[in-house]
């Protein structure tokens, strides 16, 4: 038998999808992403991931950018981004993987990763939401706790850049994979870390992946980049979502410029999310150090 989209992601911690950008989207897609990626790299869109900084916040002091954030923002003017996160292909396959129903779903986050213009450079090997220097005990409890939310990756053009160990987001880490990633210290190569293999995707192919799998990544300023990074999360998860989405700066989602540049899915996904922005006090701070 052959196991289910939901069966392969439970028990490696990823999995790759095809053909979730209907054709007729997938033209307005490019051009939206060419024209952000323009703005970043002019410096007109200041929302975006700095050559320096592994994660949030990210500041502003390389003029280099491997990321652009907050796509759907008003602001960028790119309404194709919004269509495509609440579209019914890319929609069906989170409800699978999150085992939930329509109205459970949430909005969070939706960037663009994108090659630098001038650095190569690596991303630390590291979970998304666990300190790299967690005790084994400690890992074992963070990775037992279901955060009730999916990531994911489309690719615009051909995009080797992720590495991942498969099964890593369910165990601890060996004492060997530890001394590959207990520092912040990016990688030499991605592949000495024990158990890791490279993810290749092809143009319009999809890796949706539990962002406590053990992953790392490189950066080719000569290798064109357009990569579609999101998230979604279903209420169910309730506060364990909150610092792996609020950390980036969510406020102007709040905004009615925004909301009124929704369809009605995308509208009720955002009201839950203001609904958790709501309901948490004081500052979520940030997973992981620069």
């Amino acid at each position: 038998m052959v196991p289910s989209t939901k069966q392969i992601y439970n028990d490696q911690g990823f999995v790759i999808v095809r053909d979730l950008i209907p054709v007729d989207s997938r033209k307005s897609l490019e051009e939206a992403a060419d024209r952000a990626i323009a703005r970043t790299r002019s410096g007109s869109w200041k929302l975006r991931r700095t050559v320096g900084r592994q994660f949030p916040p990210y500041g502003d002091d390389d003029p280099d950018s491997w990321g652009v954030q907050h796509v759907m923002h008003p602001e960028l003017r790119e309404p194709a981004f919004a269509q495509w996160y609440t579209s019914d292909p890319l929609v069906n396959v989170v409800k699978e993987l999150l085992g939930c129903q329509e109205d459970e779903l949430q909005m969070e986050l939706f960037n663009m990763l994108i090659n630098p213009e001038s650095h190569a450079f690596a991303l630390r090997w590291h979970r998304d939401d666990v300190r790299e220097s967690a005790a084994d005990d400690e890992e074992r409890t963070a990775l037992g706790i279901w955060h009730h939310g999916v990531q994911w990756n489309t690719a615009l053009y051909t995009d080797s850049c992720l590495y991942v160990v498969p099964g890593s987001h369910k165990v601890p880490r060996t004492p060997a994979q530890r001394a590959h990633s207990s520092t912040l210290d990016p990688p030499t190569n991605p592949m000495h870390m024990p158990g890791a293999i490279q993810v290749t995707l092809q143009p319009g192919e999809t890796v949706f992946y539990n962002n406590n799998i053990l992953h790392c990544a490189t950066y080719d300023p000569k290798q064109r980049r357009a990569t579609l990074h999101a998230s979604m999360g279903d209420t169910r998860g309730g506060a364990t979502r909150a610092r792996n989405v609020l950390q980036h700066g969510l406020m102007w989602m709040k905004e009615a410029r925004f909301r009124e540049s929704l369809n009605e899915r995308g509208k009720v996904m955002l009201d839950r999310l203001i609904t958790l922005q709501e309901s948490i006090e004081g500052d979520v701070g940030y997973s992981l150090a620069n």
